[in-house]
Order: structure tokens, then C-alpha cells, then sequence
């Protein structure tokens, strides 16, 4: 480890420090595209809602599986010597489960993005807690919450709002291969969650995918594991647990998407927007 590098890191005399708070498929996204131009980037993993999405998502690297993602690896950091060795001397991002509160100590992180996507829990409050704050989804107000809002509903574009709040959670999901909630499977109860199976397996409608608190978990139709959670993680009512994608041979589960290129693309027009010194403008940005 080069002492230096990691004396640099620490002080702030390094490439300006991003907090993602999510290690799903749009958390990983964005990391992708802020640690390509030059941002230090840690994941931090929160358990609700689980990652299902995990051939497009750095949450596997908290197994120390080896992730890769559009060129971009993620390294495990259990403590934050960890995290600041990792991102000192490395070209990976860094995946934790450590909180906000445990990182401060390190180094106050300069921009804070909020991707987990909680529709159904309480919104935390950002503001102030960092240089700049970013929400991303559902109930995020720029100038209330967050310093800048970035809405997430499918049906719009991709202009930049002057405020506002992104749209409320409509639970539609987006169409793919001309199919939309069908295609998930949603957890019918509370309980430990057990697959032999991973992402981009091949699967046919009625296999067992899976038990969910002992019981079968049947696939609804043919085609391959989009998403899947985690063998042996422990599962929330009501949360999605399976994706099948039905394209057949234009099936993809790994790799950014376009939603979350896009997602990505407008959390680093608001970092280059909105991350100068003083008193920022509150906006609420769009993506399609």
C-alpha cells in the first residue's frame, strides 16, 4: 500500500469521495460511471429491499465473489482501513456494509446518493449531512430532503425540472419483452429464502425455483433468472424475491441497463451541476 496514496486520501487531497448508500443494480450503475471519471466510490449495503438484480450489481462482492461490472471491479471493506486502502490504491470500487456513521470517522465523504429505492420506508433526510446530497426515486424533494432530486418513473424523459418532487410509486413495473408484474415473483411471506439456482439460469414455467420459509416457490413462465436473491438470505413480506427475463435469446441479466446508464448519467450531470463551494440551487432532475 502506498502510504502516500493513502495519506492523500484521507486529508481530501484525493479525487472527491461518493457515498452510495444501496448495492443494487442502480447504486452499481452509478458507481460504474462516477468511478470511470474519476470519483473514490463506496458502496454502503442496506438489506431492504433485497438485491435480486445481482449480474448488474456490486452486491455479491460483500461474499467476496469476484464483480465485475461494464469493466468496473468492487472490492469487500469490513472496516474502514479497509475502505480507505481500497480506494487509495485501487481502481475498484469499494462495497461495505458499514454505515454513513461508521465512515465519517475516515473521511467525510463530499457527495452522498441515496439509491435504494425504499418506496415504502420513511425518506431520510440529506440535507446538510454532506456537500451535496442526491435522491434518487420516490419522495426525494430537492430543497427539502435532498439538494438534488433525480425521479426514477418510467414515463419521463429526461429534462432538468426547476423543483419539484418525483412522482409517487405506481408499483408498475416496467414492460420487458412486452411483459411487466408477471414476470416477478413477490415474497407471499416472511422467512428464510433457499435457491440452488443463479443468475442466468434457464428455467421453465412450474420448476422450483426455490423455498421460501419451506415452501415452493414455482416459476410463472419460461426463460432465464434476471434476478433472483441471494441463497440463504432472510426474506420480507411483500418484497421481490424472483425476475425472469422471457426474451429468449435477447435475455440479458449482467452488465448496466438503460435505465440505469441513464440514472447514472443524470447523477453526474447534478455532481457537476451542483458540487461547488457555497450554497447550492435545490433541482429536481428527470430521467426516462
Amino acid at each position: 500500500m502506498s502510504g502516500s496514496s493513502f495519506i492523500d486520501f484521507l486529508s481530501g487531497r484525493s479525487a472527491p469521495l461518493v457515498m452510495i448508500l444501496g448495492t443494487n443494480e442502480i447504486a452499481s450503475a452509478i458507481a460504474v460511471r462516477l468511478n470511470r471519471v474519476g470519483y473514490r466510490v463506496v458502496l454502503s449495503h442496506d438489506p431492504y429491499p433485497p438485491v435480486i438484480r445481482r449480474g448488474m450489481a456490486f452486491y455479491d462482492a460483500l461474499f467476496d465473489d469476484r464483480i465485475e461490472i461494464d469493466g468496473v471491479g468492487a472490492r469487500r471493506a469490513t472496516t474502514i482501513l479497509e475502505i480507505g486502502e481500497a480506494l487509495a490504491n485501487s481502481a475498484d470500487v469499494a462495497v461495505t456494509m458499514l454505515q454513513l456513521s461508521d465512515v465519517i470517522p475516515l473521511r467525510m465523504p463530499e457527495i452522498l446518493i441515496d439509491a435504494r429505492m425504499q418506496k415504502d420506508r420513511v425518506t431520510p433526510i440529506l440535507r446538510k449531512v454532506t456537500k451535496l446530497s442526491i435522491g434518487l426515486g420516490p419522495n426525494f424533494t430537492a430543497g427539502l430532503n435532498c439538494d438534488v432530486a433525480i425521479e426514477t418513473h418510467p414515463t419521463q424523459t429526461g429534462e432538468l425540472l426547476e423543483r419539484g418532487t418525483t412522482r409517487p410509486a405506481d408499483g408498475v413495473p416496467r414492460l420487458l419483452g412486452g411483459i411487466g408484474r408477471e414476470r416477478f415473483i413477490y415474497a407471499a411471506r416472511t422467512g428464510l429464502w433457499r435457491t440452488p439456482l443463479d443468475i442466468g439460469a434457464r428455467i421453465f414455467k412450474g420448476y422450483i425455483i426455490g423455498r421460501l420459509d419451506g415452501l415452493p416457490v414455482p416459476a410463472p413462465m419460461d426463460g432465464r433468472l434476471r434476478g433472483v436473491a441471494r441463497d440463504g438470505v432472510f426474506i420480507p413480506d411483500g418484497v421481490k424475491i424472483v425476475e425472469i427475463d422471457p426474451r429468449g435469446s435477447s435475455a440479458s441479466w449482467t452488465g448496466t441497463d438503460d435505465r440505469g446508464r441513464a440514472i447514472a448519467e443524470a447523477a453526474l450531470k447534478a455532481i457537476l451541476t451542483s458540487f461547488v463551494p457555497g450554497p447550492k440551487v435545490p433541482m429536481t432532475m428527470a430521467v426516462h
